[in-house]
């Protein structure tokens, strides 16, 4: 078995590079570790997908996702922003858009080992899990040797190139989330209270959609800006509804499809715990932001916690050093480049576990070029999404969906026209 491009991590960069490189005509297999695809869009629960201006390239997939979400009605467009998408639909719609295109997908799936010759990745060692017969019974597990020509590490961690032994950059952190959405809200009655409580538009949005009521409104504990929910966060950590560090940030929007539904980009996990006390306690913290909701916001009254994310959202973790090292004075300085995959002008925004210390810049547009996803160890390796060859505070502004979803239709495509191919 042989591939012209073999994909590891069925996220965002993932989807995005496995589709774009079918579509040109390379025989593509995508591998995905959990039951579906769409990383942290459906796994967590990260909608919806944040504008990046109006001049953003390598957005034909980006594109025909949300027209696929739009067929099953799992789609708006909102304040200008065609990115609110609904993350169960998504799920489907990335099935349909794989097929379409010709993708072998498999999931249950990961890289276990790679052959590297004259520093290509000559092949990889899959490990899948099958059903056992009976299929009643547990899984087994099956190793696969597969032949490919170029690897895309669309992990977020990079896990194919730790696998490769590449070296990386300096690592820092920024605090994880673990998002929920609350069902039951009835989105009439709240967003009339709010639109009164919060006249500030620049932090609380409401539009009419299709005779359905979408909003966005935030808070964080942060005084650099005067938040209106403030007053009713300190109350509710006054009489002990909330912890402290609940009240850190705090971020909600409406979703596609769901008529009585909020999202919720919180809670922002500021202890640094180990990984299990980590969800442990984002579960703890959901259930007490769930009750201060139903106790603080008319319209929450009769709502309840109807998905917890099965991933933490993860802001920075490993960066691959590159055969270009993008900085923010790059980005800051809006560099032009000779192969851009990425154009954004989404703001640098880096969280912080302290008070008044996260850092959310507006930029001009800025360019990311393709040598900034190329392996500098691994001739044949190429990287999509946050795991990109960036310093910490560039990769604060192009982690984000958007431009991930642009990284993996640029790197297919500059492999599908600049690939050595024996077809």
């Amino acid at each position: 078995m042989e591939y012209d491009v073999i994909i590891a991590g069925g996220g965002t960069a993932g989807c995005a590079a496995a589709y774009t490189a079918c579509k040109l005509g390379l025989k593509a297999l995508l591998i995905e570790k959990n039951i579906h695809l769409g990383g942290t869009i459906t796994s967590g629960l990260v909608v919806p997908i944040m504008k990046c201006g109006d001049n953003q390239i390598n957005t034909d997939f980006y594109d025909d996702l949300t027209a696929e979400l739009h067929a099953i009605e799992g789609q708006i467009t909102y304040e200008g922003n065609q990115g609110w998408f609904n993350p169960e639909l998504t799920k489907i719609a990335l099935d349909n858009l794989m097929a379409k295109a010709g993708v072998d997908v498999l999931f249950g799936a990961e890289v276990a080992d790679v052959y590297i010759e004259n520093k290509k990745i000559k092949s990889i060692t899959l490990k899948q899990q099958i059903l056992s017969e009976p299929i009643d019974k547990v899984y087994d597990t099956l190793l696969v040797n597969i032949d490919t020509r170029y690897v895309i590490d669309a992990t977020g961690n990079c896990e194919i190139g730790k696998i490769c032994n590449c070296e990386f950059l300096e690592n820092f952190e920024q605090p994880v989330s673990l998002r929920f959405i609350m069902s039951g809200v009835d989105l009439n009655k709240f967003s009339n209270w709010l639109k009164d409580f919060d006249t500030d538009k620049s932090v609380t949005t409401i539009e009419d959609i299709d005779n359905e009521i979408h909003l966005s409104t935030a808070c964080t504990w942060d005084n650099g800006k005067k938040w209106a929910l403030t007053p009713l966060f300190e109350d509710a950590v006054a009489k002990g509804v909330l912890q402290d560090n609940d009240r850190n940030y705090f971020q909600i929007f409406t979703i596609a499809g769901m008529p009585d539904a909020i999202a919720f980009n919180c809670p922002r996990i500021v202890e640094k715990l180990d990984y299990t006390k980590t969800l442990q306690n984002a579960r703890q913290s959901i259930l007490r932001i769930s009750n201060f909701c139903k106790m603080y916001l008319p319209g929450f009254e009769k709502a309840y916690i109807s998905n917890i994310a099965d991933m933490l959202g993860v802001r920075v973790s490993n960066r691959i050093k590159g055969k270009y090292i993008y900085t923010i004075d790059d980005l800051k300085s809006g560099k032009k480049f000779a192969n851009p995959v990425v154009i954004s002008n989404y703001p640098v925004d880096v969280h912080s576990k302290e008070p008044n210390k996260s850092t959310l810049q507006s930029v001009q547009d800025y360019e990311l070029p393709i040598e900034s996803l190329m392996s500098a160890d691994i001739d044949n390796l190429f990287v999509a999404g946050r795991c990109l060859s960036a310093d910490f505070m560039a990769q604060g502004a192009l982690r984000v969906q958007a431009s991930c979803f642009s990284m993996g239709e640029g790197a297919a495509k500059y492999i599908a026209t600049h690939g050595q191919f024996a077809h």
